[in-house]
C-alpha cells in the first residue's frame, strides 16, 4: 500500500516548451538557481530523471532552446528521460 506522501507521477510525452534559468524558491531557505522548461501556460523544473537534483551542467545546453521532453511530471518539477532540441 503506497503511503499518501509518495509522490504522485505523471507520464507525458512530447511536452514542448523553451528552457530558461531563474530563481527558485525566492525568498525562502530554498532559493537557488534553476533550470525550468516554459511551456506557454507553465513552468516546470527541468531536471534528467538520471541527473543530480542540482547543478546539473548537463541541461545548460538546453537553456535558451525549445525542446520536447518525454518523462514524468512529479508536481512542479519535470523529470525528462528524453530532451530533443526542436
Amino acid at each position: 500500500m503506497a503511503s499518501s506522501d509518495s509522490p504522485v507521477l505523471q507520464k507525458v510525452s512530447a511536452l514542448c516548451g523553451r528552457v530558461v534559468t531563474g530563481e527558485y524558491g525566492k525568498g525562502s531557505k530554498s532559493e537557488r538557481p534553476a533550470i525550468f522548461l516554459e511551456t506557454g501556460s507553465d513552468r516546470f523544473i527541468l531536471r534528467r530523471k538520471t541527473g543530480p537534483v542540482f547543478g546539473d551542467d548537463e541541461l545548460q545546453k538546453y537553456v535558451g532552446q525549445q525542446v520536447e521532453c518525454d518523462g514524468f511530471l512529479s508536481g512542479n518539477t519535470l523529470l525528462a528521460e528524453k530532451i530533443k532540441i526542436t
